[in-house]
């Protein structure tokens, strides 16, 4: 229910975060200017006593997202990837977020595994442990299969994880309305749009077999990959609410203390973090869309190990060229190239200034070229990236959230193991590559094959959808068939035929 009870919910988040003292270290860590510490203290005070007091064991902030549920979960867990923007101690602190959640009890987790797989937890695992890792939908416990003896992970949704997330989401679409409603500035930013895309990703988290179907497309996807692996679904031991896979050993990602003492190289894991999900959006076009540190692993012959495929990302063809020229733009510098993109692909009005554009994108890329990554405050490049969108009236591309939020976690992730890390140097070789396959002559050639291969669908209809097409285009209500309109049409129909020709001999190059 989308009504006014959610201004209930609201208050009570703000009041959560005043009560739990997460207020002011989360308004310290953004650097808020003074008059919004001012309004946020000044609006969640009198409403302190409404707020959830949490475990007072945790730290503010963690404190609070883990009382207020899932979906603020969801976003602590993104903050915790970004020490730039958070700083060091905050980011540290938010890590709990990923995989160190209170659990719910081995009891209930036995007994939603007999639930949903029809079978008791003995007759199917010889070994069921505690929970080894617990976030915000879900827990994991180390298992062995009692017909193969293999070590495997299970994972179980947490009990009642819908209906709590169903709360946060009405709330959500309550605020989305009422902000949109009213401050008309912010609708092109399309707060209603975005809780949609938000619902549908979470709905697909709470479906296991949805995840087990992502993973094994990935697993495809990805099979050839240098230096990744991915664990196997088991089919047979899985349902909705339970998922069984072969088990990941390894050193978590996010432990450069544990990474150094195994003799990992951190500067390379850095580097091949980011170009594997470079490789995975712009190659395949399905990308983990949750690669935080808390889902991924290194194997001890250095392989980087992925898990947790509840957030995956998907963006077509054109979509994915389009993101490639403008990364490559920014690689090549080449800020006026960057900004015809976006305005070719319909990102940005087309009643701005493409000069303008390409200027307030140079002042974007300009400070990162050349600079220790240390020294770049993603805090201030992300403040003066939605200037740049407000100025230029771009609205919010719900195709482009999971792809542009796993962006940053990414290189969050990437910088983490390497602070010295520059986006742009990293991912060069991958845009270029993926720009010389799929942007030159043989792009063109495959496309036109792609084009044949449609047309030849439609090869023993294609006279009578001629035909028919003829008469309508020919006919007047007064005249009948007009000979001069008729020639013209015999011409296009030539000129289609002769493209379909072409094409077909382009694709037997």
């Amino acid at each position: 229910m989308r009504g006014p009870h959610n201004i209930i919910r609201l208050i009570r988040t703000g009041a959560t975060f005043e009560r739990t003292g997460a207020m002011g270290v989360i308004l310290d860590a953004f650097d808020a200017p003074a008059p919004l510490r001012i309004a946020a203290r000044v609006l969640a005070w009198p409403f302190k006593w409404l707020g959830h007091k949490g475990d007072p064991s945790m730290p503010p902030a963690v404190r609070a997202l883990n009382a207020l549920g899932p979906a603020y979960i969801k976003f602590g867990q993104i903050l915790s990837t970004r020490p730039d923007v958070v700083g060091d101690d905050m980011a540290q602190e938010l890590r709990v977020l990923q995989d160190k959640l209170p659990a719910f009890s081995i009891e209930e987790a036995k007994a939603q595994v007999t639930s949903e797989l029809g079978i008791p937890v003995g007759e199917v695992f010889s070994e069921f442990s505690e929970p080894v890792a617990a976030a915000s939908i879900a827990q994991v416990h180390k298992a062995t299969l009692c017909e193969t003896g293999e070590t495997v992970a299970v994972k179980v949704l947490r009990p009642g994880i819908e209906r709590a997330f169903r709360v946060d989401i009405d709330a959500f679409y309550f605020a989305a309305g009422f902000i949109e409603f009213f401050s008309p500035s912010s609708r092109r930013l399309r707060p209603t749009d975005v809780i949609t895309h938000f619902e549908g990703v979470v709905n697909g988290e709470l479906d296991l077999r949805l995840e087990a179907a992502a993973a094994s497309e990935f697993a495809s996807n990805t099979k050839d990959d240098e230096g990744f692996q991915l664990p196997t679904v088991k089919w047979g031991y899985s349902g909705r609410r339970v998922m069984t896979m072969g088990w990941a050993e390894g050193v978590p990602l996010g432990d450069n203390a544990a990474l150094d003492a195994a003799g990992h190289d951190r500067v390379a894991l850095s580097e091949r973090v980011l170009q594997l999900f470079l490789n995975h959006a712009l190659r395949d076009g399905f990308f983990h869309a949750d690669m935080h540190q808390g889902n991924l692993k290194v194997a001890a012959n250095g392989d980087i190990i992925a898990y947790d495929f509840g957030i995956m990302g998907h963006i077509d063809e054109y979509t994915r060229r389009v993101y490639a020229e403008i990364l490559f733009g920014f690689i090549q510098r080449d800020y006026l190239r960057v900004a015809q993109v976006h305005f070719e692909a319909g990102y940005v009005p087309a009643d701005q200034d493409v000069d303008e554009f390409a200027r307030a994108l140079r002042a974007v890329g300009e400070p990162i070229f050349g600079m220790d990554a240390t020294r770049i405050s993603m805090g201030k490049l992300l403040s003066y990236l939605f200037e740049v969108t407000e100025r230029f009236g771009m609205q919010t591309r719900t195709e482009l959230i999971l792809l542009q939020r796993t962006m940053v976690v990414v290189e969050g992730v990437a910088r983490s193991l390497d602070p010295h890390m520059n986006i742009w140097t990293v991912a060069q070789p991958v845009v270029e590559d993926y720009i010389k396959t799929s942007i030159g002559p043989k792009a063109v050639a495959r496309d036109m094959a792609l084009t044949a291969k449609v047309l030849a669908r439609f090869g023993p209809r294609l006279p009578g959808l001629v035909e028919t097409a003829l008469i309508r285009q020919t006919q007047t209500p007064d005249t009948g068939p007009t000979y001069p309109r008729l020639k013209k049409l015999a011409w296009l129909g030539g000129g289609v035929v002769l493209g379909a020709l072409i094409t077909i001999l382009a694709s037997s190059l």
